[in-house]
């Protein structure tokens, strides 16, 4: 199993990045756009795992927890790992500061297990689009440009997702393993 760990966001916001997307998308053709139904917030890759390793990754996200929700407005458009050289096109998140701290909570929790550490810091974006050559971007950078401030919307997350991501020639597709509730009181669905 293919394994990863995120937040999830509402279908306002997604109908928004769906909106955004259609308007970039003329733009820059060669792009690999993503689908705004399979976006999520990466909080942790954990990589390929067999199955009998589920329980241990089940007890050790079970035991994250934050005092607050984690409070997000979707905000911009900007590329890694820079403008003049863009790989990737991303919709920025500002957040509360617990969103960092979750991410690396669960990083922690994770580590115990033997499961390696990220080597970038977590930077919360949902990606828009990879680009295979920077050389055709121009335009679509241009464009961006005028979009640094477009607001898509926020949301006020209580629960984390254990996810499966499977490789076909189509795209990763996604699967909900599990939900971990990380503030007291909220219910596990």
């Amino acid at each position: 199993m293919r394994l990863f760990v995120a937040l999830d966001f509402p279908d306002g916001v997604r109908d928004a990045v769906r909106e955004l997307i259609a308007a970039l998308k003329p733009l820059c053709k060669g792009a690999r756009w993503m689908r705004p139904e399979a976006m999520h917030i990466t909080l942790k890759f954990i990589g390929y795992t067999k199955e009998e390793n589920l329980g241990p990754i089940y007890e050790a996200l079970g035991q994250v927890h934050s005092d607050a929700a984690v409070e997000m407005r979707f905000r911009g458009v900007g590329f890694f790992p820079n403008e003049r050289h863009p790989r990737v096109a991303w919709c920025g998140i500002e957040s509360s500061k617990n969103l960092g701290e979750l991410a690396a909570d669960i990083e922690s929790a994770l580590e115990l297990l033997g499961i390696e550490r990220e080597r970038r810091e977590f930077a919360a974006h949902l990606t828009l689009a990879r680009f295979e050559s920077p050389s055709s971007t121009r335009e679509l950078v241009d464009k961006a440009e005028e979009m640094k401030t477009l607001d898509f919307g926020a949301t006020r997350e209580t629960e984390f997702h254990l996810y499966e991501s499977t490789l076909k020639p189509s795209g990763s597709e996604y699967r909900k393993v599990a939900s971990f509730p990380f503030v007291k009181g909220a219910a596990r669905q």
